[in-house]
């Protein structure tokens, strides 16, 4: 018999909405798990008997809504009105906001049960968080989503809420071996969400299944779902290295080009992509804006609360941000901009993109979460993407792939995917 903990969100959804199970027995045997397991360190905040009186309320009232009751989690910068939000700051500590963001009350709209906060990196940035790669304790589990990415690998809730800056969602789902969503920048609300940049925070999903993303969407969006086309046409795919390809190890070289001949020969359609010759130093754009636009965010932490605020985040984000030149953000933002036309040119003649998910498999240590270069390039771009598990690296770690689609193509991309993930397993 399949232990509850282990469904995926889409069959837990299922049984739910048909009476088979109730939303208490899914949700005890979550908090089950995540007490067997809490060497992972994947939650900041997890109070058994306030999951278990939702899970009861949803039960009372027939498990009603898109999600029927199914547990959640949220990364602990995304306001609850019923636990704290830390951000992963001392600073922070104990915060209760007055309510709930926008996100967790479309998600409870839907019948959602808010299990709990996870882990985050300090606001989401580069200070690494308490958690470790449930695969191997010694490996991080990437970030800032550290905690979401864990939980979820770990079996400990069926889906949880990241958000991504830089490489934030699909990098700790690479690392942690399931599968993460960063939609098109601007479908998803951010009201409630500790904001760090501006023009780049973007909500997203961790999930163990494609077809758990399309009811999560849709709750997030207050839409009506609309099912994975698991019977689309071949995609056409364009294989695309970006400036950073040197910096994937060769594990991850290997898994892409293999991949993309695999898929090629199931019936795609593979060409090779490449950037434009102006678009060589796009990363460093992206630091550009996401330092500037942070130093500014932060005003408040930074001259309050400057001893709090760590020094990686002082040196890396803070200091840099304040001392970079309006006129250098201005055209860092002009970049970003023609780069997006660029990418709707690409667009015209490919379905989605074949790229690393990250450099590598999740690198050895706590001290770091990892090389977002493979994911900063689609957060700037605006453009939604999925990752998807594709075996192990020499550690024996997960490796995955990422698949990039054109803006506002979501749902597209969710096919084309879906038809990858049968064609790669």
């Amino acid at each position: 018999m399949t232990a509850l903990n282990t469904l995926s969100a889409a069959a837990a959804i299922a049984q739910l909405g048909s009476g088979a199970l109730t939303a208490e027995a899914l949700t005890r045997a979550c908090l089950d798990r995540a007490a067997e397991r809490q060497d992972v360190k994947a939650w900041i905040w997890l109070d058994p008997e306030q999951a278990l009186a939702q899970a009861r309320a949803a039960d009372r009232a027939g498990r009603p809504g898109l999600l029927a009751g199914l547990p959640i989690g949220a990364k602990d910068i995304i306001d609850t009105s019923d636990m704290p939000t830390g951000h992963g700051s001392p600073i922070y500590r104990g915060n209760r906001p007055f309510a709930d963001a926008a996100c967790i009350a479309l998600l409870r709209m839907a019948g959602a049960t808010i299990m709990g906060k996870t882990v985050t990196t300090e606001f989401a940035n580069r200070f690494p968080g308490a958690t470790v790669n449930p695969h191997n304790p010694a490996h991080t589990p990437g970030g800032s989503s550290s905690g979401s990415a864990a939980a979820v690998a770990d079996f400990q809730v069926p889906a949880a809420l990241g958000t991504q800056t830089g490489g934030s969602v699909i990098r700790p789902a690479a690392f942690c071996g399931v599968v993460g969503y960063k939609p098109s920048f601007g479908e998803f609300a951010r009201g409630g969400i500790k904001l760090q940049c501006h023009n780049l925070d973007t909500l997203g999903i961790i999930c163990r299944g494609l077809d758990d993303l399309p009811p999560l969407r849709a709750a997030i969006l207050a839409a009506p779902p609309r099912a994975i086309d698991h019977a689309a046409a071949a995609p056409r795919i364009g294989l695309c290295r970006t400036p950073a390809w040197e910096r994937a190890d060769a594990a991850t070289q290997a898994l892409i080009e293999h991949s993309a001949s695999s898929l090629a020969a199931a019936g795609a359609r593979v060409s090779e992509i490449s950037f434009a010759p102006e678009f060589a130093n796009i990363l460093e754009h992206h630091r550009r804006i996401f330092n500037y636009e942070a130093a500014r965010n932060y005003a408040y932490e930074y001259e309050q609360h400057n001893a709090l605020v760590s020094q990686v985040l002082r040196d890396t984000v803070l200091t840099p941000g304040r001392e970079l030149p309006h006129a250098a953000y201005v055209e860092a933002l002009e970049t970003a901009e023609a780069f997006r036309r660029h990418m709707d040119d690409i667009f015209a003649s490919v379905d989605v993109l074949l790229t690393p998910s990250a450099a590598g498999e999740a690198p050895v240590g706590l001290g770091s979460t990892g090389d977002p270069s493979f994911n900063s390039i689609w957060t700037l771009a605006w453009t939604p993407c999925v990752t998807l598990p594709a075996g192990a690296g020499p550690s024996g770690l997960p490796l995955g792939v990422q698949l990039v689609g054109p803006r506002f193509g979501d749902e597209a991309l969710f096919d084309a995917a879906a038809w990858v993930a049968a064609r790669l397993s």
